[in-house]
């Protein structure tokens, strides 16, 4: 959530100073955000290993583990922070018009070094959740979240003498608390008696090869399951984009408020990646089927409750992001697509989290692609520009969305069931084995 409000905080002072500033915020961030959850989801693998090995209890194996990913992270963030920085090249050939282009090239070159050091944070933030020590992550993500709203006061709208950057200055703030969390973050790591057992900088160790491989074996398909999800809202911002400011501001008020509320089945879902994995780590599946279907019927608790906030009191969350009528007026017709969406992206993703603890992670993103790419893009595209004899607009993309995420649902919770009595079999075969030997 301190995560999402990061980005809910610029969304309203970027909002707040002019629809132009919104729109060029919400391109940069679309393009900024799939290509940094896709490293990310790569970085993501290093929770299931560490929870297995944490659930083994081979504490020392796991700092060397981390020291070897560490060198991945920063190879990742900084190759990101190169491409995202020189992303102008990419912009020119976009039918996207030169004021909206002209903020994004902008926040773009601002916010690629924030990326590097995030990229390397988020290796030592799955490193701790691993071990389910989620608790200082969230004290120096929520103290981030908040050093966030004065730095975009300041350099959006140059306060205290600073330049006045529009969206722009977004970055710059995004780039400043990024390297606050990573410095903060490897430090308490460093002193901290928690991490102690595993040593986590007690001695210097270059880079694995079959580290690197079984990052990259496990963490790939993830980074690209999320970069097919991410570039379904990316892909909606561009389709949305030749519709004009307004409805891409729009837009990215409804998305921006459907995620934000979408944290809560997420952050279930990565806490099952953890408890599933340290489960099969100390060889107990019967436990990780329980901790599994527990998620789901979790995620699906918490997405009704969103749903029922987000109906109650959606014209008023959405008066905070813009002051403009026109986009306020589209935002609220859209924020009821929101509320359906948190439903399906719900059970997904508690589906979703207990695979990554089985480290299943390839069939899923083929079945992502599937049903993003095959089913919620052209769906969404034909019913935004054609309709039923009519275009929909953005409430066309909205009904493509909804229904590529709600076939992956059920495609997500088919595959666990099977992976879950797969890793059952296992369990029950291995004492008839013994007993033969």
């Amino acid at each position: 959530m301190s995560y999402m409000l990061m980005g809910a905080t610029d969304t309203i002072i970027a909002g707040r100073a002019s629809a132009t500033d919104l729109a060029g915020l919400a391109v940069g961030t679309a393009f900024a955000n799939t290509l940094w959850f896709f490293v990310t989801g790569v970085i993501f693998s290093v929770t299931p290993i560490v929870a297995q090995l944490f659930g083994a209890k081979k504490y020392k194996e796991i700092g060397k583990k981390l020291r070897e990913i560490l060198w991945i992270a920063a190879l990742l963030g900084f190759l990101l922070a190169f491409i995202i920085y020189n992303f102008d090249i990419l912009l020119n050939f976009l039918p996207i018009k030169d004021s909206i282009t002209g903020v994004t090239n902008g926040y773009l070159k601002a916010v690629a070094p924030g990326l590097a050091f995030i990229t390397i944070f988020t290796c030592l933030r799955c490193y701790s959740e691993g071990m389910t020590l989620t608790k200082p992550i969230f004290i120096i993500a929520f103290s981030g979240m908040l050093l966030n709203i004065p730095l975009d006061l300041i350099f959006v709208y140059g306060w205290f003498g600073f330049p006045e950057l529009g969206g722009i200055g977004c970055g710059v703030a995004t780039s400043i608390v990024a390297f606050s969390m990573m410095i903060i973050l490897f430090c308490y790591i460093a002193i901290s008696k928690n991490y102690k057992s595993t040593e986590p900088f007690a001695v210097f160790t270059p880079p694995s090869i079959k580290t690197t491989k079984e990052v990259i074996k496990l963490g790939l398909p993830i980074g690209i399951g999320i970069f097919i999800e991410l570039s379904m809202f990316s892909g909606a911002a561009i389709i949305l984009s030749i519709l004009g400011e307004v409805v891409v501001a729009a837009h990215t008020v409804a998305i921006n408020i459907a995620s934000l509320f979408f944290m809560v089945p997420l952050a279930i879902g990565l806490a099952s990646a953890t408890r599933v994995g340290n489960l099969l780590g100390a060889s107990n599946p019967k436990q990780a089927k329980t901790a599994s279907f527990a998620t789901i019927l979790l995620c699906i608790f918490g997405a009704l409750i969103n749903v029922v906030i987000i109906l109650t009191l959606g014209a008023k969350i959405v008066s905070l992001y813009t002051t403009e009528l026109p986009v306020f007026e589209l935002a609220v017709s859209l924020i009821i697509f929101a509320a359906i969406f948190q439903l399906p992206d719900g059970i997904q993703m508690g589906a979703l989290g207990s695979l990554r603890g089985y480290k299943d992670t390839f069939i899923p993103m083929i079945l992502l692609l599937i049903s993003y790419w095959f089913f919620a893009m052209p769906i969404g595209f034909y019913l935004t520009n054609y309709g039923f004899g009519s275009p929909l607009g953005a409430k066309g993309m909205w009904f493509g969305m909804i229904i590529g995420l709600s076939i992956f649902s059920v495609l997500s919770i088919l595959r666990l069931k099977r992976i879950i009595k797969k890793h059952l079999r296992i369990k029950s075969s291995k004492p008839h084995q013994l007993l033969h030997q």
